[in-house]
């Protein structure tokens, strides 16, 4: 048995090492916010730049289990609704929006032709965990009941980046746990972050991380699977697609994850992008473009044969 990085890099992508490498050497390394002063001001930025697709996008109220949140509704264009997907999107549960995605979340439901949901979960630290884990189930289960009347449509698929794979992984224990995940036929977590706890090798990376302490600082134990998802039992989840670059300061957390997933007898793609860091398919590179081309067919597939 052979086990390298190498092995879980396509060699094609080298084509695009070039490029990612001197967009790297352009950008400007940019630090999350450190303190609440620095968060208010980010998110104020965010709000100026922001621009949703108002066409496109419809918002809703997700109601279920007694709990509503709001959610951000995108149906394909011109093709037939064949499956539903939702979306959790990242900000290091302090920053980000629904409408934030509403572009590449146009793009999914178009190419796949499946109907994007979006859950605007609330925000750290004026809402600690459990809040986003609260809203992000509470927006599964709507769609679980409503997924059929409202889009004609049982195949469902979810995913997320960066704290959105958390919550991915999160919502997914606890529908699990509900006997409630079978529906699912497959997850997509990009570059998520699944121990917050900072005891594991990856999570020592980035355990002093601000965005740690505003989502779960008051948590004395941060194990807990609800907030560090490595940590839970992981058996019995949908397929899992993990998508991570190769310069990311959370590779080690998702090998990890990976590793876990497929211990527990999950099905489990993993696969790396060299010279990529962090949210890298956020970036107008060839590597972000094939990334996402990746994602699609994965997702195709997996809906196909549910």
């Amino acid at each position: 048995m052979e086990i390298g990085l190498k092995r879980l890099i396509d060699e094609e992508l080298h084509a695009y090492v070039e490029e990612s490498r001197q967009f790297n050497a352009a950008s400007k390394a940019v630090a999350g916010p450190a303190t609440v002063e620095e968060l208010g001001q980010v998110r104020e930025r965010q709000a100026r730049s922001l621009q949703p697709l108002g066409d496109r996008a419809v918002e809703c109220t997700a109601e279920a289990g007694g709990r509503r949140v709001s959610v951000r509704v995108i149906v394909p264009r011109e093709t037939e609704i064949r499956g539903a997907y939702l979306d959790i999107h990242p900000g290091g549960f302090y920053l980000g929006s629904a409408a934030s995605g509403d572009a590449r979340n146009a793009r999914l439901a178009d190419s796949l032709g499946v109907a994007v949901v979006s859950v605007e979960y609330r925000l750290a630290p004026e809402h600690p965990w459990p809040a986003a884990p609260d809203d992000c189930e509470t927006a599964a289960l709507w769609l679980l009941e409503q997924a059929e009347s409202l889009f004609g449509t049982t195949e469902l698929a979810i995913g997320g980046a960066s704290a959105g794979s958390t919550l991915a992984m999160t919502t997914l224990l606890r529908l699990r746990d509900q006997g409630m995940a079978d529906p699912f036929a497959g997850v997509v977590l990009q570059f998520g972050a699944y121990d917050l706890s900072g005891q594991s090798p990856g999570g020592k990376l980035y355990a002093d991380e601000f965005f740690i302490q505003a989502y779960a600082g008051h948590v004395a134990d941060r194990t807990d699977p609800d907030i560090s998802p490595l940590y839970g039992d992981l058996g019995g989840l949908p397929p899992a697609l993990l998508v991570v670059g190769r310069l990311d300061i959370l590779l080690e957390d998702n090998l990890a994850m990976a590793a876990r997933l497929s211990a527990a007898g999950n099905d489990v793609d993993i696969r790396v992008y060299p010279e990529s860091t962090h949210a890298f398919t956020h970036r107008p590179t060839g590597m972000a473009a094939t990334a996402l081309r990746d994602i699609e067919s994965w997702l195709a597939h997996r809906l196909a044969r549910k």
